[in-house]
């Protein structure tokens, strides 16, 4: 039986979403596993998918700064409780005009 993707050109002219990626890598894994390939199609769909692994695993990696980003960027305060921002430092009991040490802590 054969199936339409099989028989379906690379996508070179633009650049797969994750999914479509994903769906063609998992075509070609069929294909290659079935062990009908000549020698010269085996390495061009080797090579295809190779490429196609680090288009993924760029997509996963930027997926993964995003969030990071999401998860370490503190919530914007409510309007009108800027006093109460939890990212300022408390002021500080006494302020010693001859202390030039910077505090990060």
């Amino acid at each position: 039986m054969a199936s339409s993707k099989k028989n379906k050109p690379p996508q070179k002219a633009s650049t797969p979403s994750f999914e479509e990626a994903l769906d063609e890598l998992e075509s070609m894994v069929e294909t290659m596993e079935a062990g009908q390939l000549p020698l010269e199609k085996l390495i061009t769909h080797y090579e295809r998918g190779a490429a196609l692994i680090r288009h993924c695993e760029s997509v996963l990696n930027d997926a993964r700064k995003r969030l990071e980003l999401i998860t370490l960027t503190p919530p914007s305060p409510p309007a009108g409780d800027a006093e109460k921002d939890p990212t300022q430092a408390p002021p500080t009991a006494s302020h010693d005009s001859n202390n030039d040490e910077i505090r990060l802590f």
